[in-house]
């Protein structure tokens, strides 16, 4: 027992070995921890945007990253595809399927069937989408492209309940808030409701059923119209149910449709120029593009009085006042919009008072719409990311940190903003003709004597370079049929479409006078067709 404290005595001495066994036993306890299952799963973790990882996406780097790396099939469910022209380019595994083949089947990432198979004739363009939803062809191609069993998500200009039960049917989430709340925003008279409580001023207006002239005039006089009205009944686009009232005379040609409604809005005429703005809401608050001015009205365009016909996007074209307070407004919108259980993409239509500045709310498009190929292709949307792709990454299920506020003030910055024009051409003759020749979608370019000729195939606007060249995506062909509001095809040019009176520049009407003389066509009766009667008509296409 004695020799025992004579060997510590021994080892006392030594300082050096004091924290030897504290050393070796440290030792033991932490080599451990470095073969633990909780280091080994932070060393296999995927590295941010490797397929639809649920890793934090921080900022527009990661957020481009990881569309570019996406894996889930992404579809556009549509009459043609041009609403969202280049969002292929934007996201990996997105493609289009259309009822109509804007490219002869040269887009790389458009799918279209090439068989007809039996439907009752079209009456909207959620028609369309649920034929497709239901064409042995589309099914096929959507199973085709499935990943680990699933379907993937889709986006849709206009979709019913009747497409979501398809498409669910079909494994796709559509990824838009439910049609029912959408139609109940989509009503002219329930978007002045949400207007009200967000705060946006609307032109003066009354709230009411129509039964006769006399009862309109009463109607106006209480609420201090006056006698010259704008009359819109709850659905309908491209002014196709807005009417302008002065007189027993013009009540009359609309009364039918007028006293049909259990509730119109009834507005005080003013002289205004039409605007338009789109934006998104999203977790981190309402991201807005720039005002766009819209073309509306113009006799060579369209025949609807007061219908909509394109867009231009030019940084000066209004006061920076009222560019601010269009963005303002909007983003109280898009904030009641989250209130009313909304989220995602949307376009508000501006009246601006010409007699005063006057900023008013036009109405609501809760959707993407035929503005968004525009703002979708300006120079702000390139240098961060396309408004359709915050829409998207809301439906991702990814989280996502990202600055509204820092977005919002580069995308205000004039020198984000680049000058671009869209018309939207319709057949403005009341007739009935059948086309035998007609114009290529791509780019074309015109000539010292202001002919065109076709120049290259392109799917959208981006390689249009100069004044002399012109991006034209047909929607009218060979074998369709031509009649009064047809949508012939869209015009897409650099620089101004309209001076600042709000006139067609000279430029613009030569470019549309040469297009039009690209159709090719013959009455019913004048010679034998073989080709295909194209039954959209009188509905919103695009």
């Amino acid at each position: 027992m004695s020799k025992k404290p004579a060997a510590k005595k021994r080892k006392a001495p030594a300082k050096r070995p004091t924290p030897v066994k504290p050393k070796r036993s440290s030792s033991r306890k932490t080599a451990r921890p470095k073969r633990t299952p909780a280091r080994k799963r932070v060393r296999r973790k995927k590295p941010a945007g490797k397929g639809n990882s649920t890793h934090t996406l921080k900022g527009i780097s990661d957020i481009r990253r990881f569309f570019h790396r996406n894996e889930t099939p992404i579809y556009f469910i549509s009459a043609t595809n041009f609403n969202l022209l280049g969002a292929d380019e934007w996201i990996k595994g997105f493609k289009f399927i259309t009822y109509i083949d804007c490219f002869d089947g040269l887009h790389p990432n458009l799918m279209s069937p090439r068989t007809e198979e039996p439907h009752e004739e079209f009456q909207s363009i959620e028609d369309i989408n649920n034929y497709l939803l239901t064409h042995s062809e589309v099914r096929d191609y959507i199973e085709s492209r499935k990943v680990n069993g699933k379907s993937g998500k889709a986006l849709f200009l206009m979709f019913d309940e009747k497409t979501e039960a398809l498409a669910r049917k079909a494994g796709l989430e559509v990824i838009f808030p439910k049609a029912k709340l959408r139609t109940w925003l989509d009503n002219k008279v329930n978007t002045n409701r949400v207007a009200e409580k967000a705060g946006v001023p609307c032109v003066p207006y009354v709230l009411s059923r129509v039964r006769h002239y006399e009862h309109l005039l009463a109607v106006a006089q209480k609420g201090g119209l006056g006698t010259d009205l704008v009359v819109q009944t709850p659905f309908g686009d491209s002014g196709h149910t807005t009417f302008f009232i002065k007189s027993a005379a013009d009540y009359e040609k609309y009364a039918g449709e007028i006293e049909a409604e259990k509730e119109c809005k009834i507005m005080k005429r003013i002289n205004c120029r039409g605007a338009a703005m789109e934006a998104c809401v999203t977790r981190h608050g309402t991201i807005v593009a720039p005002l766009m001015t819209e073309l509306v009205g113009f006799k060579e365009l369209t025949p609807y009085k007061g219908g909509w016909c394109g867009n231009e996007i030019h940084a000066d074209t209004f006061t920076p006042e009222i560019r601010a307070k269009a963005r303002r407004y909007a983003r109280k919108f898009g904030d009641q919009l989250l209130k009313e259980g909304y989220k995602g993409y949307f376009e508000l239509d501006y009246l601006i008072d010409k007699d005063n500045g006057q900023i008013y709310l036009g109405e609501l498009n809760p959707r993407v719409t035929g503005a968004s190929s525009i703002t979708n292709h300006a120079a702000f949307a390139m240098a961060d990311a396309p408004l359709h792709l915050f829409h998207t990454l809301e439906w991702m299920n990814v989280p996502y940190e990202l600055s509204v506020n820092a977005l919002n003030r580069r995308w205000a910055d004039a020198r984000n903003i680049d000058s671009w024009g869209q018309m939207v051409i319709k057949h403005t003759q009341d007739d009935i003709r059948r086309v035998t020749e007609a114009p290529r979608s791509g780019i074309w370019r015109m000539r010292e004597d202001g002919s065109i000729y076709f120049w290259r195939m392109d799917t959208h606007r981006r390689y249009v370079e100069k004044d002399n060249e012109a991006f034209f995506l047909r929607i009218t062909r060979v074998g369709d049929w031509l009649y009064e509001g047809a949508d012939i095809g869209i015009l897409v040019m650099r620089g101004r479409m309209m001076t600042d009176d709000f006139q067609l520049t000279e430029r613009s009407k030569k470019w549309l006078a040469a297009i039009r003389a690209e159709y090719k066509s013959i009455v019913p009766g004048e010679q034998a067709g073989t080709g295909h009667m194209l039954e959209i008509g009188g509905f919103k296409m695009m």
